[in-house]
Order: structure tokens, then C-alpha cells, then sequence
């Protein structure tokens, strides 16, 4: 029954621990998406359009977890901005396609090392090493959730 006890209490340690940890990564994260005047959302898809190319609609809903009327709305503020271009796909125009354009392009290649160096200094109390570790850590803790 200790061990229980142990467990339990270890669990609920790892959850306060993992949310702590998680939140300062994530205000820091959004302070500097701020910098640039982009809020997380528009963050991330221009984030997947630069580093994995022009995606489906639906499928950046998918990829930064969101729902396809919000990813509808801040796709077509992004193409109001001139960061993006959103087409039809010739084959099913249903299916619609967006991408960067240049001044989308050019934003990411200025601001997108910038971020990466910032979430680096945010992380540097780990080493290559034991990011690695807790990557594959977190992925085994979220595996056990899929199930």
C-alpha cells in the first residue's frame, strides 16, 4: 500500500512539475510570437508552412490542433495580411491549398531563427542530452494516452 501512496504521490508531483515547466516555456514562446505581432495561432501555421510547405486547409487544422472554422478564420487573416496565399486545388476545388508568399517567406527566414534561438535560451538548463531523454520521455508519457 506505500508504494501506492508513493506512486500517487509521484504522479501528482510529475503533473504540478510538467504544468510548471510547460507554462514558463510557453509564456516565453509567446512573449517573443508577440514581438512580431503574430499571436500563437498565426505563429504556428506560418511556423508548418515554412519549415513542411504549402498544406491543405484541413490539414493545418490538424497539425496545430485547431478547428477548421478557427484555422479558416486565421488563415484568411493571414492572407489579409499578405502572408500567406490560400488556392484552390485545380483537381477538387473543394480542397484548398496555402502557402507563403515571399513577404510570408521573408518574415519566417528573419524571425523564424530568432525564435529558435530564443526557445534556446528558454531550455538552457538541459543539455543535448537530456532534451533528448525528455523528449522521448514525453512521447512515451503521451503514447500511454492515445491508448
Amino acid at each position: 500500500m506505500s508504494d501506492d501512496n508513493d506512486n500517487r504521490s509521484l504522479s501528482l508531483k510529475l503533473y504540478v512539475v510538467l504544468h510548471h515547466a510547460f507554462t514558463a516555456v510557453q509564456t516565453e514562446a509567446f512573449k517573443d510570437m508577440k514581438r512580431y505581432n503574430l499571436n500563437p495561432t498565426e505563429f504556428a501555421v506560418l511556423e508548418l508552412l515554412y519549415n513542411k510547405g504549402p498544406q491543405q486547409v484541413q490539414q493545418i487544422g490538424e497539425k496545430v490542433l485547431i478547428t477548421s472554422s478557427s484555422i479558416t478564420y486565421v488563415v484568411n487573416n493571414l492572407v489579409k495580411s499578405g502572408l500567406v496565399l490560400k488556392e484552390k486545388y485545380e483537381m477538387d476545388k473543394r480542397v484548398s491549398y496555402v502557402s507563403l508568399t515571399k513577404t510570408g517567406q521573408n518574415l519566417m527566414d528573419e524571425i523564424f531563427p530568432q525564435h529558435a534561438e530564443r526557445l534556446e535560451q528558454v531550455t538552457k538548463g538541459l543539455d543535448a542530452q537530456e532534451k533528448e531523454v525528455m523528449i522521448e520521455m514525453l512521447k512515451n508519457l503521451g503514447k500511454i494516452q492515445d491508448k
